[in-house]
């Protein structure tokens, strides 16, 4: 198990080192740079902006940036912003736990709630309730999540005349101003994430009982709730990680829109700016961020799967 887990860190790894390099080269090759669009907002003269670009290292090849930009990654220096100057880690630390608080609440409650609206929909197959639900799963999986966001800000000011805090606070400073702030982009990066889940729920507890091995269970007197939690729905969860773990790319997608319509300050909004900015050393430092959040829940869920299934424990031990 533990030579498992570090060749899949080393996968992981590389898929991290692999999307630098490219997200780096992509955004050089971008028409315009960072001194181009000071050029035109402050009208600087050329030989201001060729200094500029001396400066931040933008007259060297591409290859010859990423390089002098690999150095000092590794010794933990991702650079300073073209835009303010402040070192690209104390930038991005800060936004950082405000991402985190975001999608992790999304993606408990949508895990949560279409992992109970999937087992309640399958146990009441073919009724009017397991219609509504996958209704319901369908709306939510066709409708973006800033749409969502949009319709329940619009609902809420029009029939309530409630808005959200314009000015974000923390749950230390503020918690009560912070549920209000967080409330709605949580709702709505939630949603998709709860549909997919309901209906992956519900198709593999379907399969689930109506298993042979259910119907033993059942015929040695065991009791419905047991069977629907103890042996059906454990069964069901290889399938729901699986999706799980592609929900969040979702979610951290999401985030970059959602934070920039609600100024949320976290991640998603200054990856938005730096991007319109052409803020190469913010935009790649997020890019890791995302890339390494996204493996680390990969590996996280793939060793998931030994603990709820013994068989792919097993497996791996022979292999």
């Amino acid at each position: 198990m533990i030579g498992y887990t570090l060749r899949r860190l080393g996968y992981g790894l590389v898929v991290m080192v692999l999307v630098t390099v490219f997200v780096f080269v992509v955004m050089r090759l971008v028409p315009g740079d960072a001194v181009s669009l000071q050029l035109q907002e402050t009208g600087v003269s050329a030989e201001e902006a060729e200094a500029l670009r001396a400066q931040f290292g933008l007259d060297q090849p591409v290859w010859a940036q990423l390089g002098s930009w690999l150095a000092g990654a590794v010794q933990g220096d991702l650079g300073t912003s073209f835009y303010g100057g402040e070192p690209v880690t104390e930038l991005f630390m800060a936004r950082v736990p405000v991402t985190l608080q975001l999608g992790l609440l999304a993606i408990v409650i949508g895990a949560l709630l279409g992992v109970g609206f999937g087992i309640v929909a399958a146990v009441t197959r073919g009724t009017a309730v397991d219609a509504a639900v996958r209704v319901f799963a369908v709306a939510f999986l066709s409708v973006p999540n800033f749409v969502v966001g949009l319709l329940v800000l619009t609902f809420l000011a029009l029939w309530f005349a409630w808005s959200p805090p314009i000015v974000y606070a923390g749950p230390g400073e503020d918690f009560a101003g912070w549920l209000q702030q967080i409330a709605i982009p949580v709702l709505a990066l939630g949603t998709g994430g709860m549909a997919a889940i309901a209906r992956m729920t519900r198709s593999s507890m379907l399969e689930s009982l109506g298993s042979d091995y259910i119907r033993t269970v059942h015929a040695k007197g065991a009791r419905h709730r047991t069977v629907v939690f103890k042996h059906a729905l454990r069964n069901s969860t290889i399938a729901v990680l699986t999706l799980l773990g592609l929900e969040l790319a979702t979610v951290l997608g999401g985030t970059v829109i959602l934070e920039q319509m609600f100024a949320i300050p976290g991640t998603g909004q200054l990856i938005y700016q730096a991007v319109l900015d052409r803020d190469y050393p913010v935009v790649v430092a997020c890019t890791i961020f995302y890339a390494g959040l996204f493996v680390i829940t990969i590996i996280v869920i793939d060793l998931l799967y030994a603990l709820v299934d013994p068989r792919i424990r097993t497996g791996r031990a022979l292999s």
